[in-house]
């Protein structure tokens, strides 16, 4: 009999619920890593919404921690019952995309079933786990390309301190990274959810000396403090983009960070931008945008804006675990609630309202 396991999966719009499903088969290139710890993570959310299309029957999740459990006959460098973690982004770094700077991009994996064009491009393919192949929020998971994408855990860091190193980390920091921060910076960060908290906390890692943390929540705002913000506004008692101004003396931030993705957010941190500031985007949104005239001086303000997809692969995980292991940030903080996956149907209900003060939650198989 084929060995099953539990696992949640996309139902329809509205319900994602937990069902039985075959234990993968491992392939030359893959590991199958027993999951000890996963999470949920907000474009889980635009998933259940159905926001974002995937298929039906997916797994759902992409942020593992785990131990490996079988390893392919071609996967060098690892061993069985080792801990792991791998990035929310798996791509192939033999791809064209990835030797050319953008593994996140790479759907080089589609080309044979004809759902990929010209050398593998495709944007956000390289986000395989609950987007385009069964995800992380399950007993078990599939790594593909296992050699490049699996990450050693260092000894002495618990599951709860490197969970949020596959994606929430990894995409803070890539928000941080592409805003261009120099020492010195002042930058805005919109939105201090899990990700822009991290993106608060890798502003300051890259040298930025006065950080702006904006958000409608008081209890994040503190959270923000603790990240590394300088200065904490909340958009429902002051106008933001007044008070920017008002700190930087006319000027305005050197960078923003968008981690929402709303219209809102987006063109607040436009309008914070000094000539020449970058805004670095990392929202993901659910309508087109538009950007405000006046702000963008038509076009002609040397403005920059960047977008990104979470970073992954085992050089990226292995540089974010080292930031925890060197005590630099402390991310278990954002691990505000446990939970089993056989409460999955309710740990999503509690993520999705944002109650409790629900930051990240760990989710448990066992």
């Amino acid at each position: 009999m084929t060995a099953m396991m539990k696992a949640a999966v996309f139902v329809e719009k509205g319900r994602i619920e937990l069902a039985d499903k075959p234990i993968p088969d491992v392939g030359p290139n893959d590991a199958l890593v027993r999951i000890t710890t996963t999470t949920i993570c907000g474009t889980d959310v635009h998933i259940l919404k159905g926001e974002y299309p995937v298929a039906k029957g997916l797994t759902v999740g992409h942020e593992p921690v785990g131990v490996i459990e079988k390893l392919g006959s071609a996967v060098q460098g690892y061993q069985e019952g080792q801990r792991v973690i791998a990035g929310a982004i798996c791509p192939n770094f033999n791809s064209y995309a990835a030797q050319d700077g953008y593994p996140s991009q790479d759907g080089s994996y589609l080309v044979p079933r004809g759902l990929c064009g010209c050398h593998g491009y495709k944007a956000t393919a390289g986000w395989r786990f609950g987007n385009l192949i069964d995800g992380t929020q399950a007993e078990y998971v599939l790594v593909p390309d296992a050699q490049a994408n699996l990450a050693p855990i260092p000894d002495g860091l618990t599951d709860e301190q490197v969970l949020m190193c596959p994606d929430i980390m990894s995409t803070g920091f890539k928000g941080a990274e592409n805003a261009n921060i120099k020492i010195g910076d002042t930058v805005v960060v919109f939105a201090q959810g899990p990700i822009g908290l991290c993106a608060t906390a890798g502003a300051r890692l890259l040298g930025a000396t006065t950080i702006i943390a904006v958000d409608g929540n008081d209890d994040r705002l503190a959270v923000a403090k603790k990240m590394g913000a300088d200065v904490t506004l909340n958009f429902r008692n002051v106008d933001v983009v007044e008070e920017v101004m008002k700190l930087t003396g006319g000027k305005g931030a050197d960078g923003s960070i968008e981690a929402l993705g709303t219209q809102a957010t987006f063109a607040q941190a436009m309008k914070v931008l000094k000539p020449g500031g970058t805004l670095s985007s990392l929202g993901v949104y659910s309508e087109d945008l538009s950007i405000p005239l006046a702000q963008f001086a038509a076009g002609l303000g040397d403005h920059t804006i960047r977008t990104a997809l979470c970073p992954g692969g085992k050089e990226r995980m292995r540089r974010l675990m080292n930031v925890i292991a060197a005590n630099r940030l402390d991310l278990g903080l954002l691990v505000t609630h446990q939970r089993k996956l056989d409460d999955i149907v309710e740990a999503y209900d509690l993520f999705a309202h944002q109650r409790d003060g629900v930051l990240k939650i760990a989710i448990k198989p066992h």
